[in-house]
């Protein structure tokens, strides 16, 4: 059985909201619309965004035999992109199973960006950019309305 790691300080890896709208697009399609994609940054890896797959149309995607094994993660399985004649083979990967450490993105699909394009759409409101601004704004006596707003 392949050894299974934890992430650390020799081997970061966070998973995060992601803080905006994201599309993804394949051959000038939407195949992807949401406001629910996790951001998951591994070590010096570039980011990778995982959505839920009831934000993706998944009747374009084809599984395939396809598996690799993250000692981080666990295995991943792919799915090939098909649409209007065009392919992008294992474009598409999933862990079905992770490892207890990455359970965040069980089940989600991620994409290689050479094969698709991924865009921001908007930004999704900031709880914390609002709680500041309600913080630092004046209530016309010269004073913060901090105390007037409660922190929660």
């Amino acid at each position: 059985m392949p050894e299974m790691k934890v992430p650390g300080p020799e081997h970061p890896i966070t998973v995060a909201a992601a803080p905006s709208r994201y599309q993804v697009l394949y051959n000038g399609h939407v195949l992807v619309d949401s406001r629910d994609a996790l951001l998951l940054k591994e070590a010096t890896y570039k980011p990778a965004l995982y959505f839920p797959r009831e934000d993706a149309d998944m009747a374009f995607f084809a599984r395939t035999q396809r598996v690799t094994h993250c000692p981080y993660k666990g295995d991943a399985h792919y799915f090939t992109l098909d649409m209007d004649g065009r392919i992008a083979e294992n474009a598409v990967w999933t862990y079905e199973d992770p490892y207890p450490a990455m359970e965040a993105i069980r089940g989600r699909i991620a994409f290689y960006p050479n094969q698709v394009e991924i865009r921001e759409v908007e930004v999704v409101d900031d709880p914390a950019a609002i709680r500041d601004a309600i913080l630092h704004t004046d209530a016309g006596a010269g004073r913060s309305q901090a105390e007037r707003w409660s922190s929660d």
